[in-house]
């Protein structure tokens, strides 16, 4: 009991106490003045004193005991993190967002794939176990690691590297945590070919699903391994750096190697993070010819590893249902911003063409009149429709004008005129595209208004920093390379310059005129 509230009771008591002597005093002279006339009285009055000098104490050692002691628990309680419950439930929110846009996705498979997932989550939220990963090349001794500390063997030893297929989860107890650590062995990184590199993305995966990662080195770091080491810090993996094979050195080797580890992480592992092991060290002969296998030293490791999982262990669990319901998130916004956009540029690719046919056949007087021309309000309307935005015709009109006077304005309507005009006279020689090349253009210029647009709805309504002139001046630069714009001058040949020549040559030919006064022959 703390000093203060022990006083507080010697204090109480003995005021109590005295009290009670007073009392007593009294009730004794009161009680011999009643007992002569009334004796049956005096012994009520008697008992009645008693039972409240009873129930006065009980009520201070409650006080005391009992009353005083609950803030002290308050503070307790309060003092407990709360930052599992705010991720928690920014997890749990982040399924349901999810969850509305798969039912917009249209891929079947992608769609059952990403609920799939997401009910995975959500059954590891339930769970709650503490899922420890180990990461490394196939030569770092990752196996012998989780068989030292499972205490049993659960891999092939000393094979050689590619030997775990798949990652292996085995159930794993430490001391002083409840909750239930999964360990899993996972497959080495920066093995050879084609099954190598399957291996390591595998690998990979298994990582950025770890509560806490063991990264297994065997000497100083490679850059090959500082990479994915410092790429899963960067995501958020709470990470232990092992050391492993230290048997295999000396005493003064080992610590160089740890200091210069120690260094190569400093900033996202920390220094009690790096640790020394050796999981099965090497068998040593005796004089007597006998042979030693040494116990794996292992307990460096696991007594960092009880430390960390019990200290952060609810905040690993936290940030890694976190993690995992945010980057399923992005995957699932990934798929539909991909979706949209395929949908979004069939209508461009639409609508370009039937501006091309349009312009073709009813060239305009003036060329700078494409910019307006070739940008069409309903496909404003539609592109945004396709990324939820409902835009009435009038709004369509407003944005179709100022994205036009921007065209006009750069210069892009010449630009684009003198680049087609280049590209079709070198590819269809034997046709005039005299006629063709405003309804050209205007399907060019079409392309980059509806290119436009799209990054303009993706954006949620937003030409960014640059405006809408950067936006438009940057899909110029992106449909003027030569890889498109020879695709986009042979379906223009098809669809505009050779309908429009065919039409030409059906036209009925005027009839030539007579000619007056044509000198007569000499043989008439």
């Amino acid at each position: 009991m703390p000093l203060p509230r022990l006083l507080t009771l010697i204090a109480g008591l003995s005021l109590i106490l005295g009290l009670m002597l007073w009392l007593i005093i009294s009730l004794n002279r009161l009680y011999i003045q009643i007992s002569f006339t009334a004796p049956l009285l005096a012994n009520l009055l008697l008992l009645l004193v008693i039972g409240l000098l009873g129930m006065l104490i009980a009520v201070f050692v409650y006080y005391v005991t009992m009353v005083q002691g609950k803030p002290a628990r308050s503070r307790t309680l309060r003092s407990l993190p709360k930052v599992p419950e705010a991720k928690t439930e920014a997890a749990e929110e982040t399924l349901k967002a999810v969850r509305r846009q798969v039912g917009q996705i249209q891929d079947e498979v992608a769609r059952q794939a990403l609920l799939l997932r997401s009910r995975e989550i959500e059954a590891n939220l339930s769970r709650g176990e503490l899922l420890v990963v180990v990461f490394g090349t196939g030569s770092a001794g990752k196996t012998s690691l989780v068989n030292a500390l499972i205490g049993r063997m659960v891999g092939k030893v000393d094979a050689p590297m590619g030997t775990t297929e798949v990652g292996e989860t085995y159930c794993l107890k430490l001391k002083g945590i409840s909750r239930q650590i999964l360990i899993t062995d996972t497959p080495g990184i920066l093995e050879a070919g084609v099954a190598g590199t399957q291996r390591e993305q595998l690998a990979r995966q298994l990582a950025t699903e770890a509560d806490l990662l063991l990264f297994v080195v065997d000497n100083d770091l490679r850059q090959s391994e500082y990479n994915p080491l410092r790429a899963l810090a960067e995501i958020g993996k709470r990470s232990l750096l092992i050391l492993n094979k230290t048997d295999l050195y000396t005493e003064e080797d080992k610590e160089t190697i740890l200091a210069r580890l120690r260094e190569r992480v400093r900033g996202f592992i920390a220094t009690l993070d790096v640790v020394a092991i050796a999981a099965n060290p090497q068998s040593v002969e005796l004089e007597t010819g006998d042979t030693l296998q040494p116990d794996p030293d292992v307990m460096p490791l696991i007594r960092r590893m009880a430390a960390v999982l019990r200290a952060e262990g609810e905040d690993l669990v936290a940030d890694n249902i976190l993690l995992q319901s945010q980057r399923l998130g992005e995957e699932a916004r990934r798929l539909l911003d991909a979706q949209r956009r395929r949908q979004a540029e069939k209508i461009v690719e639409r609508f370009q063409w039937i501006g091309a046919g349009v312009i073709a056949v009813t060239p305009l007087p003036v060329v700078d009149l494409l910019a307006t021309a070739a940008v069409n309000a309903q496909m404003v309307v539609e592109i945004g429709r396709v990324y939820g935005c409902d835009l009435n015709v009038e709004r369509g009109r407003e944005l179709a004008l100022s994205l036009g006077k921007t065209l006009a304005s750069l210069g892009i309507v010449q630009g684009a005129i003198q680049l087609l005009s280049t590209a079709l006279q070198l590819s269809v020689a034997a046709y005039p595209i005299g006629k063709a090349i405003q309804g050209v253009t205007a399907a060019y210029l079409t392309r980059i208004a509806g290119k436009s647009f799209i990054e303009y709805f993706r954006h949620d309504q937003d030409w960014g920093d640059g405006g809408i002139t950067e936006v438009v001046q940057r899909q110029f630069q992106l449909n003027r390379k030569d890889e498109f714009l020879k695709a986009f001058v042979q379906e223009a040949i098809a669809r505009v310059v050779k309908p429009l020549s065919a039409n030409s040559e059906t036209l009925p030919q005027p009839e030539p005129e007579p000619e007056l006064n044509k000198p007569q022959s000499d043989d008439w």
